[in-house]
């Protein structure tokens, strides 16, 4: 049985921050999905990105740790 431990971060993105964040993310050696609903897309994709509804907060959720990426989302971190 294999037991997930996805680690799940809550942040708002302007637009101006989304190459940004995909930047960070294209560099971790692991998945990285953001979503909002139901809306779920791969977080190193910009079109993808761009196609979610920036003006709510997004959950960034991945199964990995690289330290760059983590202190990047505690800058763009919100409480929800």
């Amino acid at each position: 049985m294999l037991i997930s431990n996805m680690i799940q971060k809550h942040i708002m993105l302007s637009p101006s921050q989304v190459k940004d964040f995909v930047s960070e993310a294209t560099k971790c050696d692991f998945d990285v999905d953001i979503y909002y609903n139901r809306y779920v897309v791969d977080a190193k994709s910009i079109l993808g990105v761009f196609g979610l509804d920036l003006t709510q907060p997004l959950t960034v959720e991945y199964n990995g740790f690289n330290q760059e990426f983590e202190n990047y989302l505690s800058e763009l971190a919100v409480a929800v």
